[in-house]
Parts: C-alpha cells; structure tokens; sequence
C-alpha cells in the first residue's frame, strides 16, 4: 500500500484532531476534490471514532448537520467537494448563523493559485458565506510534512471559534493532486482544549416594577427558573424551551392586546429571539417600557427597541417580596383562555354527572373522533402525543403559530429553525435531530409538523442513506393545499385571485402515498381525529409519511 499523499495525510490529521477535540458527526456529500476528508472520516466511523451521515444533495446534508448540531449542542462537521457544492450549503449556514448553531464548514477546494483562471469546477470559495460565518480559515493545498502537521493546530483553531461563540466556522482545503493513497491512521489525536473563561457576573433584578419574562426561540429552561424566582409572567413561545411552569402564560398574545394586562407592563426582560407575534415587539418599541435583553449564547441580538434596551450576558432575581397578585391575575386569564382545566365532573364527586349527561358526552366525544382534523385539533393531538423522551421539530409554517396561541404549558423539547424563519431543510433538520437523539441511546419519537409546500421544498431529505441508525421520525404533513399563511396578506383582496393562486397560495397535487412508497417510507393518511391519535400515539418503528388534509 502506497503512503498517504499529503492531501490525505493532512486530512486524516484535521479530522483525527477534531475527533480528540469532541467531533461526534459528519456530515458528508460525495465529491471528487474532498475525498481526503470524507475517507479520513469514513475510517474514523468503521473505527467507531464518530458517526458518519452521507447525503447526495449538500442542501440537504447542511440541515441534516444543522439538526444534528441543535439536538446536540455540539459542533457538526459538514464536507463537501469545490464549486456550487459549497454554495449549497448557504441556507442551512445563514439559519445557523441566525439561531447560534456551531457548525463545521470542511468545503474543499482546488489549489489558490487556479482561482480566477476559469479552472474548472473553481471559483473563490473564502468568504462565499459572508457574515453568516464566524471565521473563514483558508488552508493552501498541503506540500510538506510540516503542513500536514499544521492541521493539528487549524482543527483546534476552528473549534475553538465555534463553541466560543456558537457559529459556523469555514474551513476552507485546498488540496492539490495526487488526492488519495492509503488512509491514514483513524485515531483521535490530543484531548479537549482548556475550559473557557468563566461566565461574567449576572445582572441583578430586583423586583418592582410590574414585569414580564418573554421567552423566544431557544431561550431554555433558564428563562422559566428566572420567571419562577422573581414571581413574574412568563410569555413563552412554543419552541423556547421554556413553555411550562406555574409562571407560564400561553395566551400571552390577546393578553398583550389587553389596556388592562399589556397596557401595564413596564418593563420587559428577553431571553432568546422571538418570532411568532406581532404583539411582543410592538411591547418592546414602547418607550415607556423597560427592555433587558438577555444576550444569546450565538447569533444575533434581538433588539427592536431601536438599541435602548440593555443588553446583559446573563441575569439573576435578588430575592425580594414580589407583587403575587401581578402574576396570578395573567396566569388566570390565560388559562381561562386556554380552557385548561377540565371541565368534565370527575366520579366519585357529589356533583357527579347523571347518565344522561354521560351518554351526551359520550356521543360527543364520539363525534369529534370522527370529525375531520382542523388545524388547531392536529396542534393540538401532536402536543399531546409528545413526550420528554420526544423531540418536537415545527417548521416555519402557519402552524407553529396555531400551536403558539393554543396549547397549554409542557416540558418538551421543542425545535424550529426561527434564525430566519424560513420553510427551508425542515424534514433534513429533524433527521438531524432524530439521528442525534438515536446516537445517544435513548428512545424516543421525533415529530416534525410542517405544512404540504414546506414538506415538498424538502422531499429530497427522505433518501435514506445506508448505514445509519434507524431512527423512529414521523414526518406530519398539515396539507391545506398550498401556503395558506398567505391569505392573511392585504394584497389578497386586491390582487387577482387566479394570480394569487398561482404566484402565492402556490397549490400543489401530490401522491403523498407515492412519494412515501418512491423513498421507503410508511405512509398514512389521516381522515378523523380518532385516526390522528391512533398514529400518533403508537408510532411504528422506523419512518413515516402521515398526511392529513385539512379544510
């Protein structure tokens, strides 16, 4: 067997470095120029070193890694050839950018010296990505013994850079020909660098003014210990990780439209960036308002005061005697809103419901098992059928902000690519997501609730890939015949209705079962609710397609 060529030898260095640094997954796109890194990485999964996830479409492959990285917390390797290949991957690294993810962008190259000369399969890769990256590390094509040892050192540099600041890193390789030989050794190299520098002291918060903790997307279970301990509201959206707790207020938004409720906030302490109403920035652009913004371990800060609030890397309630009766009247409200509790007599209590209140009811609930699904009864079940063992993926649809203004309080993990709230990678996100759970041992189901355009924008992401794990992923299609989110739009009162259908609503017939059948997949169609629940209660092994019409 011939020795490793110094393209070789250098990425087995790189990927064996950031293996001993924590590495877990890569993600890989078959290519001719990046096949150092993707059989480095290859032998280091055989060896059991990490998990390896090959996807032929590097669009898809960029969020299975940005699925993988969020579940985890952990940085996720993507590798890809040279050319458009690396610009696939630009929409799963601006959502990364946006939402503070790390990941690892490995984008191979031809040698420095062929950009700008029409070579083909080249263009200028360093800095493709713009701001969306932390850093862009240009690697020249590797010549000596002393290069390939410098790998040691870009891996650790590169690392460092993405958990520090929790995003994406461009790792740009320039590789010159000859591009394979014998793999090098699949071993990781060195342990974990030194631990950060510890945390600044919090911010104090007394108690006084009548507050409120708002919680947007991946602000975490932080945000609900903070409410509980200074005894305020706690405005939690669906996928904040802190949408539970006897602090919490689901019905936040009609609340904040409320003289007698939002009218009276004074001030107003943010954690993580929220998306799903309009009512929580028009709070915070109040003047009179107190606005603490509780900074983001990545990404950007979310700030429409027009930069007057202040901006702390972390808070802590001093203790204090709160006004109870501040908290208790927004809680109550939106739990009267939400009717939470049961209204159902339970047995054995002196008001005990007659036989004939018990058949009323019975027919009743028979009935609504037999109704088709609306919108807020499939929220509604998928909230309900997941667990803490689950994962909740929820694309940017119009129904995640159903779920937002509908269900009670629940500590799930909840996960939605709100950076920019776009439809894109969503299926391929909670691949991700489902493949990191699996990695750790644990069982559980992972949902992804999305609607019928951003389930077809993705379908690519149903190709298995061989190799894996299986996973348990059910993939929910809310099908109300195009983006119906659309129709909130003023235009459409004004606008052609032939021309919104076609250039908005966007309308498309599919053979879901098809579809399911083409990739693998289980397929259901959902006709009633007592179906719904029957699916989602008692999810098959493996992955499945369940479709569900709606009005």
């Amino acid at each position: 067997m011939t020795d490793p060529s110094p393209a070789g030898a250098a990425a087995a260095r790189l990927l064996a470095r950031l293996t001993g640094l924590g590495l877990r997954h890569v993600v890989v796109s078959p290519g001719s120029r990046s096949q150092a890194p993707a059989l480095a990485a290859a032998a280091l999964a055989r060896a059991g070193e990490l998990q390896l996830h090959v996807r032929i479409d590097e669009r898809v492959g960029g969020f299975t890694a940005l699925g993988l990285a969020a579940e985890s917390g952990v940085p996720v390797a993507v590798i890809v050839t040279s050319g458009t290949a690396v610009a696939e991957l630009h929409p799963a690294v601006l959502e990364a950018h946006h939402a503070g993810v790390p990941l690892l962008l490995l984008t191979a190259d031809r040698p420095a010296e062929l950009r700008g000369t029409g070579s083909n399969q080249t263009t200028v890769q360093p800095g493709m990505f713009g701001v969306a990256v932390a850093e862009v590390i240009d690697v020249l094509a590797p010549a000596t013994p002393e290069d390939v040892a410098a790998a040691a050192a870009v891996a650790e540099h590169a690392w460092s850079i993405a958990t520090t600041l929790r995003q994406p890193v461009q790792v740009n390789l320039s590789y010159r020909e000859p591009l394979s030989g014998a793999v090098a050794s699949a071993e990781p190299q060195g342990g974990p660098l030194p631990a950060p520098r510890p945390a600044p002291d919090p911010l104090l918060i007394r108690s006084g003014p009548r507050t409120v903790v708002i919680a947007g997307d991946r602000a975490g279970e932080g945000a609900e210990a903070f409410a509980r301990a200074l005894d305020v509201p706690l405005l939690a959206e669906v996928s904040s990780g802190a949408r539970f707790g006897p602090q919490l207020v689901g019905a936040y938004r009609p609340l904040l439209d409320d003289a007698d409720f939002g009218g009276r906030i004074e001030r107003a302490i943010v954690f993580g960036h929220p998306t799903l109403s309009r009512q929580v920035p028009q709070l915070l652009a109040r003047p009179e308002v107190h606005t603490i913004l509780v900074g983001p371990p990545g990404g950007e800060w979310f700030d429409p005061t027009s930069g007057r609030a202040l901006r702390t890397a972390a808070v802590a309630a001093e203790s204090a005697e709160p006004d109870r009766s501040w908290r208790g009247r927004w809680v109550a409200a939106s739990r009267a809103m939400l009717d939470e509790t049961d209204d159902v007599p339970y047995a054995g209590r002196p008001d005990e419901p007659s036989a004939r209140e018990r058949r009323d009811h019975q027919r009743t609930e028979l009935a609504a098992l037999r109704a088709p699904v609306t919108r807020r009864a499939l929220v509604d079940a998928v909230w309900r059928a997941t667990w803490p063992h689950d994962r909740l993926v929820v694309a940017a649809s119009r129904l995640i902000r159903e779920m937002d203004a509908a269900v009670p309080g629940k500590r799930i993990r909840v996960l939605a690519n709100r950076g920019l709230a776009g439809i894109d990678g969503t299926v391929s996100t909670a691949t991700g997501v489902a493949l990191a759970l699996a990695g750790t041992g644990r069982a559980g189901t992972t949902r992804v609730l999305l609607g019928d355009l951003a389930m077809l924008h993705d379908a690519g992401a149903l190709l298995r890939s061989p190799g894996e794990p299986e996973v348990r992923l059910q993939v929910i299609v809310g099908n109300d015949g195009g983006g119906t989110i659309f129709d909130s739009l003023e235009v459409k009162e004004t606008a052609d209705p032939t021309d919104f259908e076609r250039v908005l609503r966007t309308p498309r017939e599919v053979d879901y079962a098809a579809l399911a059948a083409a990739y693998g997949w289980e397929h259901h169609r959902i006709d009633s609710r007592g179906d719904l629940d029957r699916v989602l209660t008692a999810p098959a092994p493996g992955r499945s397609l369940v479709v569900v019409p709606l009005s």
